[in-house]
């Protein structure tokens, strides 16, 4: 079993995330009742909508994990699993986005449309 494959197990039992088809085309995503919060684009890369005044709020700590790419107006970050604690990073993640999808962090400024992976804008591919 893949880290991403033991993520994506674990968070679809949490009650306020559903498995869903990702909008971007590739891969597994979830949903909230607010709509797509996480695509699983490989065994690898997961892209998690935090939005954007989220990102800006943590965005000295999570420029620290080389695990997390963050890309400039974007509202996703790209989560690289490659260990057990990329795995709990994400899981942590996941519960700052449900915060945020709840209207605790939304977005107060226009973003660009789509996940990372579906932007071209993600980890690169290797």
């Amino acid at each position: 079993m893949t880290l991403a494959t033991r993520a994506l197990a674990q968070l679809a039992t949490w009650p306020d995330l559903m498995e869903a088809a990702p909008s971007c085309g590739t891969g597994q995503a979830l949903s909230s009742a607010h709509g797509e919060i996480a695509h699983f684009h490989s065994d690898r890369d997961v892209d998690l909508k935090l939005t954007d005044r989220a990102i800006r709020r943590l965005s000295r700590d999570l420029r620290r994990f080389a695990a997390v790419r963050v890309v400039p107006g974007s509202s996703w970050v790209t989560i690289r699993l490659d260990a057990s604690a990329d795995v709990d990073l994400l899981l942590s993640l996941m519960s700052v986005a449900l915060k945020a999808d709840q209207g605790g962090l939304g977005e107060d400024r226009p973003v660009p449309v789509g996940c990372n992976d579906g932007r071209g804008v993600g980890f690169l591919r290797t």
